[in-house]
């Protein structure tokens, strides 16, 4: 995954809706925030990722809807730029994606859709705001930053469960003090099921949060991954963590 985040980058103006760049886009006064772009158009995105770069934030890019799950399911972000119009998976079903999870970022969606029953719709799936296309870069920009301003729900830092010690963050996995080595998958199983302790989770649900559809993870793939996330934390005394609940899932109690 490419993080962008460079200050000397050039600002962005896109020149959608005015023949002369903005004022510079300035940073919005504290540490660089999150965001992940998603947009089909290569243009659009690159340019995006440099004009938000250069305002100070750090750029996590998707091309399609299925890529944008696997970034949210897998890295944490304080807002999301949203087309409706993707390949593989629409905006609005990510939109669904995204009220799933226990960290969900701040939406702005970013769409050529101007009809009210489409500013409607996204909002109703759970967006915080809506820009139609074509824009001006300083209005997108200023959207952000008043969303990056809104309060977030409060919510642990580190996820818990007996002597097993998750840090979202650092994307660290702790046993009495001890680092657990996990493949990416693996982690991101865990985090799941941490994150909504007492859920059971159907493998069809595993694979569309852990591999958004991707070619390469099957169904038997899921009781695999299973088996080594147990496995390893069987070597830490954790054996039965993951609980199996027979033809529905798996879940952390």
């Amino acid at each position: 995954m490419q993080h962008t985040a460079s200050p000397e980058a050039p600002p962005c103006w896109l020149c959608f809706d005015s023949t002369r760049p903005p004022a510079r886009p300035r940073p919005c006064g504290r540490i660089a925030l999150n965001i992940l772009v998603v947009e089909d158009s290569e243009r659009l995105r690159e340019a995006l990722t440099r004009g938000l770069g250069a305002a100070g934030f750090t750029v996590d890019t998707a091309a399609d809807g299925v890529a944008a799950c696997q970034h949210l399911d897998s890295y944490d972000y304080e807002l999301a730029l949203l087309d409706l119009g993707l390949p593989r998976k629409d905006g609005l079903a990510v939109l669904r994606h995204v009220q799933n999870r226990a960290q969900r970022p701040r939406v702005l969606v970013l769409s050529a859709r101007d009809q009210v029953a489409d500013r409607v719709g996204a909002l109703n799936q759970g967006a915080d705001d809506y820009l139609v296309k074509p824009f001006a870069f300083d209005e997108l920009l200023a959207r952000l930053h008043a969303l990056a301003r809104r309060p977030q729900e409060a919510r642990p830092l580190h996820l818990v469960a007996g002597a097993l010690n998750l840090d979202p963050r650092a994307r660290l996995v702790e046993v009495d003090g001890q680092p657990l080595s996990l493949t990416p998958r693996e982690y991101a199983l865990l985090e799941l099921l941490l994150r909504h302790r007492g859920r059971v989770f159907s493998r069809a649900e595993i694979l569309d949060r852990l591999a958004g559809g991707a070619a390469d993870v099957s169904d038997r793939s899921v009781e695999v991954l299973v088996f080594w996330l147990r496995h390893k934390l069987g070597q830490v005394g954790l054996k039965t963590l993951v609980e199996t609940r027979r033809g529905a899932g798996y879940l952390i109690a």
